[in-house]
């Protein structure tokens, strides 16, 4: 019988490769909201990090987050998702 391979992701922040259940994904919704994604399903373009606020807040200090979704993060958006990871937890 074969192994399944699990999907892996970088996550943005530290750059380490992660099994996809593992991280979180943040996507920009085809209206152009930038969301916490829960059930990784949602329509738009998504980015992965992991579940904490160090790495949520070194990709978007590091402007990686905003290259990958193609969209500028604003404060209001970086504190709407560090309190929706808050409230996942």
């Amino acid at each position: 019988m074969k192994t399944r391979k699990l999907p892996q992701r970088k996550c943005l922040g530290c750059n380490t490769v992660k099994p996809k259940q593992d991280l979180v994904r943040i996507v920009r919704s085809p209206q152009g909201e930038v969301l916490l994604d829960k059930s990784g399903k949602r329509p738009g373009r998504g980015a992965y990090v992991c579940p904490n606020e160090e790495c949520i807040v070194k990709a978007i200090t590091g402007k990686s987050l905003e290259k990958s979704l193609g969209v500028a993060i604003s404060d209001d958006i970086k504190k709407s998702l560090l309190e929706e990871l808050k409230n996942e937890k």
